[in-house]
């Protein structure tokens, strides 16, 4: 706990004790933990911090704690508690549920009314959904879905202050006043502490097949890859894999089971002489295998859709000639995640490199995955943006004190 608290160590951690209770209490190195039950209790922490000067960091299971810069909480605010499906008004396809619940508990309540969340976010067993929602985690399915925002109906949040407020509602078709729960999605948990999510839904899919074109490098796909996306063909997932031992683009289409065949008829029309191959499952495990290396340097790309396979080329040359070892996974969106293998000289100048280059057209480059070797050395998140004095508003607005995770996000926020 910072040494400039208003309060001493053992009076916070009696306070929280009489919130949350002596069991759900505790101390983690510097930081005292707390495990919330429920929003009200959340209030009461938060104003005790509030009121004192103490820095909180919210979290569920921790498997995004180490996104974004590093923060040096006094209290740790635990969801773990908070774990239920609320509601699930399987009519309406929609559902309302707690922030620390695992994704993959979510979907299998959902899944018992053939219905699911249409998002498909890195390792959904132990991942909360808060967690996913704060840091606006998305997979492959956001090329038919969607992502988060486009998902979310409505949201339960805890302000700084203690304010517990509610925005959106809990029906698909709602004009309720402004999505404040846009704003919170991808804020890292800078603006408040998520409680509750409440989720539009859209039918399982009960058939679906995978296919792999494989072709010796990313140019060679750009322009079937363009006609796919242009076609009356509707995939639900589409990624290019780029590294040493191949260069793979998988393709997921869902369809009752006598279509299938026709599918695969028009996408080998669409693709030529590639060869085509049948693939499983574990193809979309990819982007999540390029977070298993914990020495690599792991970055998220944003570019335009057209620029992938361009991308994905330049990545592969800049790697031969550098002698790194890099790997790439991106999504038809234009989202690409990328792990690299390199001293901290030869990945910061690929960062730099790939900044200037996507700064003619809105893209950025995130560091996701900063090991120790990297740290200190690399801008997290390069941010140059005029929206920033914005963003800085904004939090000043919501968290004038800046106790909520402060300078994890963009421009130190």
């Amino acid at each position: 706990m910072s040494a400039t608290a208003a309060i001493t160590r053992e009076e916070c951690n009696a306070r929280l004790a009489a919130i949350a209770g002596a069991e759900s209490t505790g101390v983690a190195g510097e930081a005292l933990t707390v495990n919330a039950g429920d929003a009200d209790q959340i209030a009461q922490i938060l104003r005790v911090a509030d009121g004192n000067g103490i820095a909180v960091t919210a979290c569920g299971s921790g498997t995004k704690q180490h996104w974004g810069n590093s923060v040096e909480a006094g209290i740790r605010l635990g969801l773990g508690r908070m774990n239920r499906l609320v509601e699930h008004p399987w009519q309406d396809m929609t559902c309302t549920v707690e922030a620390g619940c695992t994704w993959a508990a979510m979907q299998s309540e959902l899944a018992r009314h053939g219905q699911m969340v249409a998002l498909d976010p890195l390792w959904p067993e132990r991942a909360t959904v808060g967690g996913i929602v704060s840091a606006n985690d998305s997979g492959t399915l956001r090329l038919k879905y969607g992502g988060l925002r486009d998902l979310i109906i409505g949201m339960t949040v805890v302000l700084a202050d203690g304010t517990i407020a509610k925005t959106g509602g809990k029906v698909v078709k709602n004009v309720a006043g402004y999505d404040l729960h846009k704003l919170m999605t991808g804020s890292f948990g800078t603006l408040g502490v998520i409680t509750e999510i409440n989720f539009r839904l859209h039918p399982l899919q009960t058939n679906a097949q995978t296919w792999t074109f494989l072709a010796p490098e990313p140019l060679q796909f750009d322009r079937a890859l363009r006609a796919l996306l242009d076609s009356q063909l509707t995939p639900s997932s589409v990624q290019l894999r780029v590294n040493v031992q191949e260069c793979a683009l998988d393709i997921k289409v869902a369809a009752p089971a006598e279509c299938i065949d026709e599918h695969a008829a028009k996408l080998t029309k669409l693709f030529g002489s590639m060869q085509l191959r049948a693939s499983d499952e574990s193809v979309w495990k990819a982007r999540q295998d390029l977070h298993e290396n914990s020495e690599a340097l792991v970055l998220k790309i944003a570019t335009l859709p057209s620029d992938l396979c361009l991308l994905a080329s330049e990545l592969q040359d800049w790697a031969a000639k550098k002698d790194m070892a890099l790997a790439v996974v991106a999504q038809a969106t234009g989202l690409v995640t990328v792990a690299v293998n390199s001293s901290p000289e030869g990945a910061n100048a690929l960062v730099e490199h790939l900044r200037a280059r996507l700064k003619a057209c809105g893209g950025s480059v995130v560091a996701l995955q900063v090991s120790e070797q990297f740290s200190g050395s690399l801008d997290v998140w390069g941010c140059d943006s005029n929206a920033l004095p914005l963003m800085k508003e904004i939090k000043r607005r919501f968290d004038p004190n800046r106790i909520l995770n402060p300078g994890r996000f963009v421009g130190n926020i």
